[in-house]
């Protein structure tokens, strides 16, 4: 992002603009709030003018010194979604509320099926290059969306493709497998592999996910490499589940799929 004010989030400009208001009536310099919260004065500088996104350590420790009874910390729930892409955000609001997801993937494990280790892999390689603060960040961010899996009540049915390349991926290790065998056990979750023969044309375009809501809202979010989609319009849906349901029945079923991803596990033994 630029240092451009008014190109930020609007979340991290009001966030930043409270920190300052409230440090100013309380009479907390910079610098001690800097100290306190273990950051330089600059930092804290560019989170009040909303050029950085102000952290959960900073809104904290500014609402204790400056006795602001919970209404800085208040902050943080709404800067949440900021630890995901821009492009992103839409859809995890969406994932939140999901009942059931679809999902399928040609190159990369999906994050819901992600090893910290592979996560990291990921976000700590992206150019231009991420710091160190944000790739921790958005590392966890993914980790507690995985709470989908098992914590949901009523559970949320969640269905996974595979293409074989996701699996042939240098950073998918032994654990990265064993972990995508682990969520295939549970009895919410259905996951297929599409191997490299049985490819259909639908496979080629790209990853996508299909996703309804409590409310019976569907929407369909497809994803290329600059940019992405999340649309709730009935026929880009209808195309979304057409191409998705052409795929899963190419697939291998869920038994063929998991010895498939035993016998990578044993090959690499």
């Amino acid at each position: 992002m630029t240092g451009d004010n008014n190109q930020q989030p609007a979340a991290w400009r009001y966030s930043g603009d409270q920190l300052k208001r409230w440090r100013t009536r309380a009479d907390v310099t910079r610098e001690k709030l800097a100290s306190a919260a273990n950051y330089s004065p600059e930092t804290i500088a560019s989170m009040e003018r909303g050029v950085r996104r102000p952290t959960p350590r900073v809104l904290d420790v500014a609402d204790e010194l400056c006795d602001a009874d919970g209404m800085l910390s208040a902050a943080k729930k709404f800067l949440d979604l900021e630890r995901f892409p821009a492009r992103a955000q839409d859809f995890m609001e969406r994932e939140r509320e999901a009942t059931s997801v679809w999902s399928y993937e040609m190159s990369l494990v999906p994050g819901l099926l992600q090893t910290r280790v592979y996560a990291q892999a990921l976000i700590d390689n992206r150019i231009p290059p991420l710091d160190d603060e944000t790739v921790e960040e958005r590392i966890a961010a993914r980790m507690e969306r995985q709470a989908i899996l098992t914590e949901r009540k009523p559970p949320v049915g969640l269905s996974f493709v595979l293409y074989e390349a996701v699996l042939r991926y240098p950073a998918v290790d032994g654990e990265q497998l064993d972990r995508l065998l682990e969520a295939s056990r549970l009895r919410n979750v259905v996951l297929q592999v599409l191997p490299f023969e049985r490819a259909v044309s639908a496979a080629a375009l790209g990853p996508m996910v299909l996703m309804e809501t409590r409310d019976f809202q569907r929407f369909a979010f497809t994803e290329g490499p600059f940019n992405s989609e999340l649309s709730s319009d009935p026929g880009v849906v209808s195309r979304v589940t057409e191409r998705l349901s052409m795929i899963r029945t190419q697939a291998l079923d869920p038994d063929e799929s998991a010895r498939f991803i035993e016998r990578m596990v044993d090959q690499r033994e």
